[in-house]
């Protein structure tokens, strides 16, 4: 049975995005996505070699053959969390979209979650994946991709279908938002959510520039928010906060 994948990247960082921003994670990025969102500026190709950090936080990356084994991760995980004890809240399996590999995710998140509770960041569309995952996850990252703001189809239905699995564990709920951004949609999003649980953190995040600057006014943020209040119950604004670090 294969266990090796052919990860992007492992580093050490903060979590710049939703209700886990703040914490330092160690991040395990994996290759491809099923969606092409326009405001998407994540390197998720598939690499000829892994960048792994040489030492965790340092910002300094050597190449790791691929594919890269579980026994490797593991190892490097393990060495870290050695050399700063209790200084990562969890581990992030982010993408692209981890879904895809979820397969591999079955077989690698058992022995993940032994070493540091698991966080999965998705774009939410691949609920029939989750099920064989969702004992092994602790926190999960669900993205809401509004079609006007994402140039992306219609997948009211895929969201909602992944988030009553997601019910399960500690799920949130993220949209980004952009000038295209309607009230309509940004309120479909929220009805969707209602309708499942109304107390379920909802994040609105505005397209932040790798300069810092987020793409929609203040003032419309603000009614952003007001719309969401109105269905939910646990409403956050919040840009990339990763972005003010980098700018830094």
């Amino acid at each position: 049975m294969n266990s090796s994948a052919p990860l992007v990247e492992i580093f050490s960082s903060l979590q710049g995005e939703g209700v886990l921003a703040g914490y330092r994670q160690i991040f395990v990025r994996f290759p491809g996505c099923n969606l092409d969102c326009s405001f998407c500026d994540t390197d998720f190709e598939a690499q000829t070699a892994c960048r792994v950090e040489t030492t965790p936080g340092s910002g300094q990356f050597q190449e790791l053959a691929q594919p890269v084994s579980l026994e490797t991760l593991l190892g490097i995980i393990t060495r870290w969390c050695k050399q700063l004890p209790n200084a990562h809240h969890s581990i992030s399996i982010t993408g692209g979209e981890p879904m895809l590999h979820a397969d591999l995710l079955a077989r690698w998140l058992p022995e993940l979650n032994i070493l540091l509770p698991i966080h999965l960041e998705t774009n939410g569309t691949l609920p029939e994946a989750l099920p064989r995952l969702i004992e092994h996850l602790d926190v999960i990252s669900m993205d809401i991709k509004l079609p006007g703001s994402a140039a992306t189809p219609e997948l009211w239905q895929e969201h909602k279908r992944f988030l009553e699995i997601a019910l399960e564990r500690d799920v949130s709920v993220k949209v980004i938002v952009g000038e295209l951004t309607t009230e309509q949609e940004l309120l479909q999003a929220c009805n969707l959510v209602a309708e499942l649980d109304d107390e379920i953190p909802f994040i609105i995040q505005p397209v932040t520039g790798r300069d810092g600057r987020v793409a929609v006014p203040p003032e419309r943020l603000m009614q952003f928010q007001a719309v969401a209040a109105k269905k939910l119950c646990d409403v956050r604004v919040l840009p990339q906060m990763h972005r003010f670090i980098e700018v830094a």
